[in-house]
């Protein structure tokens, strides 16, 4: 893929070393951990490297940032269905997601939250790490988390969050597609859930946001969160949803920045570079959603014929376009992923924020798979700039790869 090589960097004379170690082609299947820049978002980036302004300032370079700003927001707002006041940016999906969980815990006099001395947070036990190790914490500090299974498919059980809730029970935050197997839950019956019982519904729609359509009014929910480089946008800059009413508690404070909500100067350069994701994802998600899962029901039916005990991870319609996470008897899926790297194809073996990890995917766990099976997995995720041609490529090299692995292990007596 010599376009897509001429695109990229490089950043250090590490690079050229690399670079002779790659393959001539490069197949790029981890789309879910990063996105590259859409080549309209990067000429609209360098054309407004010259929006230096602070936002905050008065005079007429403050201004146009200002009015920059704003746009942005406008058009994340429709994008979600919601109004632009209930939208603020933050620096990440993450960022974003930690500030909704602070809010139910939150002590500081004068906020429009309330403090419970018997707070409960009711979540998933198949949550990004962003939510999971932030709930950790919380109850590490006295807040109750109640943490509930899903079902084979990673589902959550609409009955069981029913069950799960109590009088305690201030926020639910429930993902709305997981990032590892791609599964999409019911959302709009798990908020009306929340809400009968009288709590906050939050859903992290990191992975959702520009691959399906979202909308918050019609999902019924109270928080949203939302990340730029995950719809070939900039890194560095996310978005949150608070519905208008909605308890809130800054995370971030010292500054009346997105009216006091979240302190710090604007990343001007990242909106506008997400605005502009966002105005292409409206424009080409439809199409590409059709693309997409033309090519992953090809890939999955050639894996299925090439290559014998296999077993393919998630919900087998209700999941992300791109998304196929699949399991091979008897393979390591970190020697996999290292093979196909060699043969210039990219994949991931999971969450890409728990690539350092040598556990099994607690995701791939909490479906009931084994753990031998766990880490055989790897996680083949499409985008924009595959093409079938990619998937060919994939059914060529993956089972030449599988098979070796094999062979090392059953030498190795694994």
């Amino acid at each position: 893929r010599a376009a897509h090589r001429g695109r990229m960097q490089r950043p250090s004379k590490v690079w050229f070393v690399m670079e002779d170690l790659m393959p001539e082609r490069q197949v790029y299947f981890d789309n879910n951990a990063t996105t590259p820049l859409h080549p309209a978002v990067k000429k609209t980036l360098v054309e407004a490297m010259d929006l230096y302004g602070n936002p905050s300032s008065l005079h007429a370079a403050g201004r146009l940032a200002r009015n920059a700003v704003e746009e942005v927001r406008e058009r994340v707002a429709e994008f979600i269905g919601a109004t632009p006041d209930e939208v603020i940016f933050a620096g990440s999906g993450s960022e974003a997601n930690n500030t909704v969980l602070s809010i139910p815990t939150c002590p500081s006099k004068g906020c429009d939250c309330v403090m419970h001395e018997s707070t409960e947070i009711v979540t998933s036990v198949i949550e990004h790490p962003c939510i999971l190790e932030t709930a950790k914490c919380l109850g590490e500090r006295g807040v109750s988390i109640r943490y509930i299974g899903v079902d084979q498919y990673g589902r959550v059980d609409p009955e069981e969050l029913r069950r799960s809730i109590t009088e305690r029970t201030r926020l639910v935050s429930i993902m709305m597609a997981n990032n590892e197997v791609g599964t999409i839950q019911e959302i709009k019956k798990l908020a009306a859930i929340a809400h009968e019982r009288g709590a906050l519904f939050h859903t992290d729609a990191v992975q959702a946001v520009g691959k399906v359509p979202v909308n918050v009014q019609e999902l019924g929910v109270d928080f949203l969160t939302l990340s730029g480089h995950k719809i070939y946008g900039p890194k560095g800059v996310g978005a949150l949803y608070i519905r208008k009413g909605a308890p809130f508690c800054p995370l971030i404070r010292g500054g009346h920045q997105e009216k006091g909500r979240r302190a710090g100067t604007e990343n001007t350069l990242g909106i506008i570079g997400l605005g502009k994701a966002i105005e292409l994802r409206k424009e080409e998600m439809e199409e590409e959603e059709k693309r997409l899962r033309a090519m992953k029901a090809a890939l999955r039916q050639g894996i299925e014929e090439k290559i014998p005990d296999v077993h393919f991870n998630g919900h087998p319609t209700e999941s992300l376009p791109g998304t196929l996470n699949v399991s091979f008897d008897g393979a390591e899926g970190e020697a996999l992923l290292l093979y196909l790297d060699l043969e210039g194809i990219a994949v991931s073996t999971g969450s890409a924020c728990a690539s350092g990890s040598l556990e099994p995917s607690h995701v791939l766990l909490a479906i009931g798979c084994p753990v031998e099976r766990a880490h055989g997995s790897i996680r083949i995720s499409l985008g924009r700039e595959n093409t079938m041609a990619d998937v060919e490529r994939m059914l060529e090299v993956l089972p030449k790869v599988v098979e070796r692995v094999r062979r090392m292990s059953t030498a190795y007596g694994r």
